[in-house]
């Protein structure tokens, strides 16, 4: 099927077609063997430039897209929370218009949804979102670059705990229905995804033989899943009330070895990070202090045991963030 991402956005992945979604992964299987065995992958020779504006604090999407750029010969700009006037004496419309005569890209960590989506109407050049409170999709392609590489199939259980409305839930419900995989949202009925992104889930999962389901039932959810992933339950700067609330609701949903004894043979365990699996952060210390527990969303037996593809994921940022620009700039 004949497809041309040259200039596209990437907002979210419903976004994107299925083809789409699947040139870009079998990119990154590319660049990734390229960089392995040596390759040079200087294509832009310094005559391209990206900016990559982060206003909430990053380490591995910032750094993946960095490391990325520099990899194919771009110059990169950072911009952080305080770094510009945007949304402060400039409106988002026209800054994406004055960036756009400066760069060939621009990546984007924002708040709200609705901002990115702005700079991506407004801008001339592509503009992916480095996650906004809804969605997370470049996170994505590394999280299925990993998979790939694991089992070599897409169609495979994948069971998410915790929060399966926060950006990670509903990303992973929408990939998970492009790579036609049987997606399991395990989590309180009232931190389901929205009925209406549900639907939207359905209506791609039609067309590649994905399911979507949610369950409140733990073992009904983990059982013979070949992917567990889970997430930070609570976005960093949330009052103590959000914290004690979301902890009495998650923690009987967290990740621990029983439940990965319910799971397939070949199992992994997944996680996006920050992972707060021990009291070696300030913010596990902290938690601790308040609410008497030495991790939250997964035990560090599971983040540290031998099914743990936490770091393979966290590198696969790199070469996925590679392979978005790269298509969306036309190479």
């Amino acid at each position: 099927m004949s497809f041309n991402l040259h200039g596209k956005n990437l907002m979210t992945i419903r976004d994107w077609t299925n083809e789409e979604v699947k040139h870009v992964l079998n990119l990154s299987k590319v660049l990734k063997e390229q960089r392995y065995t040596g390759q040079s992958q200087n294509l832009m020779n310094h005559k391209k430039n990206i900016a990559v504006i982060m206003q909430k604090d990053s380490t591995r999407t910032r750094s993946a897209f960095e490391v990325a750029a520099f990899d194919l010969g771009m110059n990169v700009t950072y911009i952080g929370g305080t770094g510009s006037q945007m949304g402060k004496k400039e409106s988002i419309e026209d800054t994406a218009k004055v960036l756009s005569g400066f760069y060939d890209g621009i990546a984007f960590r924002c708040g709200a949804h609705e901002d990115v989506e702005m700079l991506g109407k407004h801008s001339m050049v592509p503009v992916w979102n480095a996650l906004s409170d809804d969605f997370h999709p470049t996170q994505m392609f590394a999280d299925y670059l990993t998979i790939i590489e694991e089992f070599n199939r897409t169609d495979i259980k994948f069971a998410f705990f915790g929060d399966a409305r926060s950006n990670m839930g509903n990303s992973l419900m929408l990939m998970a229905a492009h790579m036609g995989a049987e997606f399991w949202g395990v989590a309180p009925k009232e931190l389901w995804p929205k009925e209406k992104l549900q639907k939207e889930a359905k209506k791609i999962a039609k067309l590649t033989g994905a399911s979507i389901n949610f369950t409140e039932n733990i073992e009904k959810g983990a059982k013979n899943a070949h992917v567990i992933y889970t997430d930070v339950w609570v976005s960093m700067g949330e009052p103590d009330e959000v914290w004690k609330e979301r902890i009495k609701q998650l923690v009987p949903y967290r990740v621990t070895k029983d439940v990965m004894d319910l799971t397939h043979s070949r199992s992994i365990f997944m996680h996006c990070l920050p992972g707060f699996h021990d009291t070696n952060t300030k913010v596990g210390k902290e938690i601790h202090e308040k609410f008497g527990i030495d991790c939250m969303e997964v035990t560090d037996e599971v983040f540290r045991s031998h099914k743990s593809r936490v770091m393979v994921e966290a590198e696969n940022r790199m070469h996925t963030i590679k392979a978005i620009m790269l298509a969306t700039m036309g190479f």
